[in-house]
């Protein structure tokens, strides 16, 4: 594997005055020699020329970018010094940003965990942190990221529920710093040959297929009603327990288990009704 090595390249603009003198000298000395000594004029021609290429040599490095040099195919190094900069005229010089960029997904119909058909997608921050992998382990880095990227959310959405139907499991809506946290680690393991470091990852839509949305709709307005029912009667009960008890302690009245049974009956109406109640007041004898 080829991994990256920091080179140094000498300041752009110092080797402008320095190409600017050997330049005029070596014109000068062609000028002076060419009818003194044609075979000195030769070698001051030769060394013009020389020079002439040697301007080929400058080449810019924007900040937060990387310039990965090769020679005739060979990986040289890479360049990370922002400004005007110079090297073998010879080499070639490849940008690789270093940017932090963003990839969001198209929005995938996958099935759950469950078998259910859901819609996702998410966005991936990435950034290249070693251009020798970017460049010359993949074909190209930024199709390898969105490629590996929709395939770990397929993955990872086949791995988890929907909804967690049971206390204690992780869902993709109920649990999104935990699914967060999976999705970078998916992602990474696939994006670490292409030197490429995932800064984050979240889910950006997570629904369900318009096929089933209407019956899973249902189902939830179902479960959360039930769970309300659920609440009000815990309460209800504590609530008639707690008369029950009071009325006990206190003597207010003595009442036998066909007594209590009506009350308690009664109290459960009352306090578990969607209306209120509309009681009958008597005004004879409890008995």
């Amino acid at each position: 594997m080829i991994t990256e090595k920091e080179i140094k390249a000498p300041n752009g603009i110092l080797m402008i005055f320095v190409l600017l003198i050997a330049q005029v000298v070596s014109v000068l000395l062609f000028i002076a020699l060419i009818k003194s000594s044609p075979v000195l004029a030769v070698l001051a021609f030769l060394l013009s020329l020389t020079v002439l290429v040697c301007w080929f040599g400058l080449f810019m490095v924007n900040p937060k970018e990387g310039r990965v040099l090769q020679l005739f195919g060979k990986y040289v190094g890479t360049v990370h010094e922002p400004g005007l900069r110079w090297a073998n005229p010879f080499y070639s010089k490849s940008a690789v940003s270093l940017r932090v960029r963003n990839f969001e997904s198209s929005k995938l119909k996958v099935n759950d965990k469950n078998g259910n058909p859901i819609e996702i997608a998410a966005v991936i921050v990435w950034e290249v942190i070693d251009t020798a992998e970017a460049v010359f382990q993949v074909d190209d880095y930024e199709d390898f990221v969105s490629i590996q990227s929709e395939s770990a959310l397929r993955n990872l959405a086949t791995s988890y529920a929907y909804d967690d139907h049971e206390e204690g499991d992780i869902a993709l809506r109920s649990n999104p710093v935990e699914i967060s946290e999976a999705l970078k680690t998916e992602v990474q393991d696939r994006l670490e040959k292409a030197g490429v470091r995932v800064i984050e990852s979240r889910i950006s839509h997570l629904a369900y297929a318009p096929e089933i949305a209407n019956a899973m709709l249902r189902r939830q307005q179902a479960m959360a009603i039930i769970a309300a029912r659920k609440k009000v009667v815990e309460g209800a009960v504590g609530m008639v327990e707690m008369a029950l008890l009071h009325l006990s302690e206190r003597d207010i009245v003595e009442l036998d288990s066909e007594r209590k049974a009506a009350m308690v009956s009664n109290l459960l109406v009352v306090l578990c009704s969607d209306e209120a109640a509309q009681p009958v007041v008597n005004t004879g004898s409890l008995y």
